[in-house]
């Protein structure tokens, strides 16, 4: 399965941990190694990382890291990076052969939401989103959080930071197709922004977007320094062993 990870952004939020918030250490690890490493034991079997800011400093290291799990990883560079998180998810689109996880080198989780994610997605699904349904989540920063309103059946119909009316939380752990991409350029060709959020939302209203719940299942968005200390204290052991 292969892999999509999102490292383009600025980061402005950990700036002064780490100059590049895809390096910033939690356990003597960087996040974006965290994530590979639970992203294979999850069932990811190649990697491609989207870099912009910081772009030289995040590539420099993904041959040492790519030795060290045991899978191939290769850089993608997007030039537009200050644009929203879709025009980065497009700019590996020519690298993307089929279906794809989708996920941010800022969320920490636990590999067996992406095992269940890709294990019990529908086959008529052109994308499928790990949904935490408890918005009293102490990890959670509810203000920051992406929302959504989901169905019975499970079909997103709602997606946004802004949402009031809502019943689960958006984990940036993503199973897609090739659908993604074409809801991205046509949201774009929309007079949309680029956000991911807007590709969801056009999947939505096709009714091809679900979610998976995930349970129980352990994450966090280390999105500021509270997200980080949040995330270093609440970190599972056996996440580190992964």
């Amino acid at each position: 399965m292969q892999c999509l990870i999102l490292a383009a952004g600025q980061g402005t939020r950990l700036r002064s941990l780490a100059a590049s918030k895809p390096l910033a250490e939690i356990d003597n690890m960087p996040l974006i190694a965290h994530v590979v490493r639970a992203a294979k034991a999850g069932g990811a079997t190649s990697f491609l990382v989207v870099t912009g800011y910081e772009a030289g400093a995040i590539e420099a290291m993904l041959p040492a890291l790519s030795d060290e799990a045991g899978v191939p990883i290769e850089a993608v560079r997007n030039s537009d990076w200050m644009r929203p998180n879709g025009v980065s998810v497009l700019a590996a689109a020519p690298k993307l052969k089929d279906e794809f996880l989708l996920l941010m080198s800022d969320h920490l989780f636990d590999p067996g939401i992406v095992a269940t994610l890709i294990g019990g997605r529908r086959s008529d699904a052109a994308l499928t989103l790990a949904a935490d349904y408890d918005p009293a989540n102490p990890l959670l920063d509810l203000d920051d959080a992406t929302k959504l309103l989901v169905d019975g059946e499970g079909r997103i119909s709602r997606i946004g930071k802004t949402l009031t009316d809502y019943n689960a939380i958006d984990t940036g752990i993503f199973h897609a197709t090739p659908a993604l991409l074409d809801a991205l350029r046509r949201s774009l060709d929309e007079g949309g922004s680029g956000s991911l959020s807007e590709g969801v939302q056009r999947l939505a209203e096709d009714g091809r977007a679900f979610v998976h719940d995930i349970g129980r299942g352990w994450w966090i968005d280390v999105d500021d320094e509270a997200a980080f200390r949040r995330a270093e204290e609440s970190l599972p052991p056996e996440l580190l062993r992964v």
